[in-house]
């Protein structure tokens, strides 16, 4: 799959929580954008699960929001970013496997009645005693 240089925006702010002076100073929380227009080479199967895996960061002009700012440097949330993109191509990439319907074989239904009809059994031989 490839996407195009215009499908992607990485910006950078300020992180929240405590740090101190890197946290108040240095923009290091990194947030990528990225539109499913620019992807080519990619089928509309697997287009089709990119947006159903990513519906809850979808932006309301239908762009997808990946944020990062779990590591100090820049540089470190920008690499963090980019593998969550990574995770969320290969995951809409792989194809679901085909469910078939099953049937329980013959011997299988019978060994199922023998055994409930033996404990049956001996339920009722417990009655007996009493």
């Amino acid at each position: 799959m490839r996407v195009e240089p215009w499908a992607t925006v990485i910006h950078f702010s300020r992180s929240g929580g405590p740090g101190g002076q890197n946290v108040n100073k240095v923009n290091t929380k990194a947030t990528l954008w990225l539109d499913p227009a620019g992807l080519t080479n990619i089928s509309d199967a697997a287009r089709a699960r990119l947006m159903k895996l990513a519906a809850n960061r979808m932006t309301v002009d239908g762009r997808i929001q990946l944020i990062a700012e779990t590591r100090r440097p820049q540089e470190g949330n920008r690499a963090a970013v980019l593998e969550k993109l990574d995770q969320l191509f290969l995951a809409a990439l792989k194809e679901p496997k085909v469910r078939r319907k099953t049937r329980p074989s013959a011997a299988s239904k019978r060994r199922r009645v023998e055994a409930k009809r033996h404990r049956g059994e001996i339920k009722a031989r417990r009655r007996g005693l009493e």
